[in-house]
């Protein structure tokens, strides 16, 4: 029997340290079953978990308890993305430091100590919400094994000149002080000034409307459309820059919108991605104005030395005192950011490493067709991003804490030295190359960027199949058979992964990508790390509620959908797991003297509910192949609550209570549907409450078992044809138990106040089923007499 009440967080922790002794979810190497492999996202170390990381990661966990209960060998890894940008600024917020303030070396074992501490927490939250996760397959982005995939990856793209350096614009952010790539931009609505100034042509006033009136001293040129008749004759002249006095050439390009602004356009290096097409374009001179650090570059006039936006309060003050302002117009432009920091980007020259994406866009457009989309539409948000493509992949970064280019730059000739592949991992910072350069040269320039987080994370298949070393997996695991992630990031995650899967392993990296949805903190706004919106921490939420409660609670959304999380709706899952235990005690009590045996004959109620659970697997399969966990769940519960809690325990119940009058061999029949039942409702929700149904599993079922785990266990009521007569009778006998009880509601009279005659009228194929389901009817229904009448249409008559 089960205890009266069920004690959450103590059972919780008790499972959890039985699945880990016990190896539940080990994944077996020497097995011959399908194995079905998960490319989970390392979570970043930027800072605490939020119950958004809860909803997303436990939706992809279900799937892997999924799976594993249809028999398949699930190789589900677990790492952390502990390197990058966003690691760095966790640790210079702890410490209260800047990471160029102290020798590298110092930073960057602050970096390691730091991460330590918050993958041990991360990992202590995901075994704390009961995940399936086998531990023993556990990477970190900036540990050795991953860094030496990394640094091999990146050599045999540059081999084939497909990862290269040149010295171009480049996208950066003032702020984090790097290069950053083109996915890492957002869009904002930034409040700003259209300003209105004169360039002098001649003897004429040529106005251009900027926002960037700083870069008056990077201006290079003044573009108008081939087709404006208003500056036709202006082509090919010069103009004079005011403040500054210097002249410009005036060109036209059909990239000139004639309704913005004047018609005219300053082009200065650089205030867009325009200006630095131009700038290619037209072999346009560069005039720098813009440091690494967001400063003016000292020596400019009037300027120098000032930030951004101090710079431009001065040369508007500057244009208004010379008569040089014709006029001020406060608009609200969208502005590209970084999406780490949120601050507005620049663009100015710089030497970097890019991959080139854009000659095969049309190969990584068919990629997609080749991938299983979940849900489907999240497929043109891909397409979109990728014909959308503008730059190369930028993947150096400026920073301190990553994985090393292992590369070194001849001081004598300036030649690229490359590190050997059995030298991976390597630090060139530290080490020098094994043999002079080709010149003779001894003397070498380390390269001090490191690669862009995503340069390596983007390899997380090859990082989980040990791809390239003594260990590698390749060939069992590749494609994946899921990548899990949150839609966000489908233009960085999803798309560099095929870019790099494609290169390094011809096929693509996972057959199914299931997209999550975000929680959002109120309407329209996502809980993030950054806005410091979450509710309380999900530790806190265990501690509170239980694992078993959030788990239920974050299966409960369409896939790819928001949802929004308040702790009241916690309610609902605390109600379902007491509804649970309340019914599997009942259950359970009725087995007491059950030993297994099977009955001569079931009753035909006892049929329905066995066929009801096999078309209920049936459907949840074909759900959760869709990745519709919460819609499988819902068909769960509809079948839980109403088929077995209202209907068929209450018809079953007397029968159960008293076998001196409906016969032993009845109660026996009722017993064998009861343990089959139950066990699979049991197996179907132990992939979304997994604490609780082991416990019900093991105070009971694993006397009669041999699996050592519900987990272990199998769905097996899917197999075989449906019995559609069985099935119709039943669904005639739970109307014919609803129409009793909404009588006896609409009198206000007791579900046990009896009633003299209960007139049936069913189908003639159905007279066998219910003479032998008459006394269930009569205990259930507390009628006094049943009289039965065969015709084709269904009815009852209470008198």
């Amino acid at each position: 029997m089960l205890d009266k009440k069920y004690n959450l967080i103590e059972n919780e922790k008790k499972w959890q340290k039985f699945w880990q002794e016990n190896d539940i979810y080990k994944y077996d190497f020497t097995s011959d079953k399908k194995t079905f492999s998960i490319d989970t996202p390392p979570p970043t170390i930027s800072g605490s978990l939020h119950i958004g990381h809860i909803f997303s990661y436990t939706q992809a966990e279900i799937i892997a308890r999924f799976h594993r209960m249809q028999g398949e060998n699930v190789f589900y890894p677990f790492g952390f993305d502990d390197n990058g940008l966003p690691t760095e600024r966790l640790i210079e917020k702890e410490e209260n430091i800047r990471a160029n303030s102290i020798p590298r070396s110092e930073f960057t074992e602050k970096c390691m100590l730091t991460t330590k501490k918050y993958e041990e927490d991360f990992k202590n939250l995901w075994m704390s919400m009961g995940f399936s996760v086998d531990w023993s397959l556990q990477y970190k982005t900036i540990g050795p094994m991953a860094r030496k995939i990394s640094q091999k990856a990146f050599l045999d793209m540059a081999k084939l000149r497909k990862a290269y350096i040149k010295e171009s614009p480049v996208l950066w952010c003032t702020t984090c002080r790097t290069s950053i790539a083109q996915a890492e931009l957002e869009n904002a609505d930034k409040e700003t000034t259209f300003n209105y100034i004169p360039f002098m042509c001649e003897n004429s006033q040529l106005i251009i409307a900027t926002t960037r009136p700083e870069l008056l001293n990077s201006c290079v040129c003044l573009f108008i459309n081939p087709k404006d008749e208003r500056y036709l004759k202006y082509l090919g002249k010069r103009a004079s820059v005011p403040l500054y006095n210097y002249e410009i050439p005036i060109l036209s390009d059909e990239k000139v919108s004639m309704d913005k602004g004047t018609g005219i356009v300053m082009c200065a290096t650089f205030g867009d991605t325009t200006d630095a097409e131009w700038c290619e374009k037209y072999k346009l001179p560069y005039r720098k104005t813009i440091e690494e650090n967001g400063k003016i570059l000292e020596g400019i006039p009037f300027v120098g030395v000032l930030r951004i936006l101090a710079a431009r309060e001065k040369i508007i003050q500057l244009l208004k005192d010379n008569n040089l302002l014709i006029k001020s117009e406060t608009i609200t432009h969208s502005v590209s950011i970084h999406e780490r920091c949120g601050k507005p980007i620049e663009i100015i020259p710089s030497k970097q490493w890019y991959i080139d994406i854009l000659s095969e866009k049309e190969r990584y457009l068919k990629a997609a067709d080749e991938i299983n989309w979940y849900p489907a539409s999240m497929k043109n948000k891909y397409i979109t991003w990728v014909e959308n493509l503008k730059w190369d992949w930028c993947i150096s970064r400026q920073r301190y804490f990553g994985v090393p280019f292992p590369i070194w730059y001849c001081k004598k000739c300036g030649k690229p030295i490359f590190a050997k592949d059995e030298e991976l991992p390597i630090n060139p910072i530290e080490t020098n190359p094994s043999e002079p350069c080709s010149c003779g040269s001894t003397d070498f320039i380390p390269e001090t960027a490191v690669f862009d987080t995503w340069a390596t994370s983007s390899l997380t298949p090859l990082i989980n199949s040990k791809w390239n070393t003594d260990k590698d997996m390749t060939e069992e695991l590749l494609p994946m058979g899921m990548r899990t992630q949150a839609h966000e990031i489908i233009r960085t995650w999803t798309f560099y992964t095929i870019v790099r899967s494609l290169f390094h392993t011809g096929k693509i990296p996972w057959k199914d990508i299931m997209l999550c949805g975000f929680v959002l903190a109120k309407k329209g706004e996502k809980i993030s790390k950054s806005k410091n919106n979450a509710p309380s921490s999900p530790k806190e939420l265990i501690e509170r509620h239980s694992a078993d409660a959030l788990r239920y609670w974050a299966s409960s959304a369409k896939l790819g959908t928001d949802t929004m999380f308040s702790e009241a709706e916690l309610k609902t899952s605390k109600r379902f797991l007491n509804k649970l235990w309340n019914a599997a005690s009942f259950c359970i009590m009725q087995l007491e003297d059950y030993d297994g045996s099977n009955p001569i004959k079931l009753l035909p109620i006892d049929k329905w509910i066995l066929e009801k659970i096999k078309i209920l697997e049936k459907n949840t399969i074909e759900n959760l192949n869709q990745y519709e966990i919460g819609l499988a769940r819902h068909d769960i519960d509809e079948f839980f609550w109403n088929d077995f809690c209202d209907n068929y325990l209450e018809i079953i119940k007397d029968r159960l209570y008293k076998p001196e009058i409906h016969g032993k061999e009845e109660k026996l029949s009722g017993q064998y549907a009861l343990y089959n039942t139950l066990l699979e409702i049991l197996k179907l929700y132990s992939i979304y409450v997994p604490h609780i149904t082991e416990e019900i599993y093991q105070s009971f079922y694993r006397n009669f078992e041999n699996s050592i785990s519900i987990h272990k266990t199998q769905w097996s009521m899917k197999l075989g044809n449906n019995d559609e007569n069985i099935l119709q009778f039943g669904e005639n006998i739970k109307k014919i138990i609803g129409e009793v009880r909404r009588y006896k509601s609409e009198r206000n009279l007791s579900l046990k106040e009896k009633i003299n005659i209960l007139k049936i009228s069913i189908p003639k194929n159905y007279e066998e089923y219910i003479r032998q389901t008459l006394k269930d009817i009569k205990a259930c229904t507390w009628a006094e007499d049943i009289q039965v009448k065969f015709s084709d249409k269904y009815d009852i008559e209470i008198l």
